[in-house]
């Protein structure tokens, strides 16, 4: 399974590629958005982890992208943010998210709520 991430803090970025590469995924990670969005149109990917807050463009106008696309909107994304209110939460939800993890996080959930959406959306696994 392929999994893009997309985090502007490169250490919870590179963090979080090594544990769900570590876990056995194919994974590609971008510092932003826009790249992210350009990488996923050129390669495509099974799953989406992105981050909410991010220059460029940030994971939500991302995601409001991947349900326009006829390719992706079916794809799973998992929405991983440092913001903790219940607002942001619903506002993510509300635009197609599929699950939200706050950072910090535990290594451990990261990989079975992974798992759980794979699980859930097999045709893109």
């Amino acid at each position: 399974m392929r999994i893009l991430i997309a985090d502007d803090d490169d250490e919870l970025r590179d963090l979080t590629e090594m544990v769900l590469s570590s876990a056995g995924y194919n994974v590609s990670s971008f510092p932003n958005g826009k790249l992210a969005w350009e990488a996923l149109k050129k390669s495509g990917a099974d799953m989406a982890v992105l981050d909410i807050n991010m220059p460029e463009m940030d994971g939500l106008e991302l995601l409001d992208l991947i349900r326009a696309d006829e390719r992706f909107k079916e794809m799973p994304v998992m929405l991983l943010t440092a913001r903790k209110g219940m607002s942001e939460r619903a506002q993510g939800l509300e635009r197609g998210a599929d699950d939200y993890l706050t950072k910090p996080y535990e290594n451990d959930e990261l990989i079975k709520r992974v798992k759980l959406l794979a699980q859930a959306y097999p045709a893109n696994g």
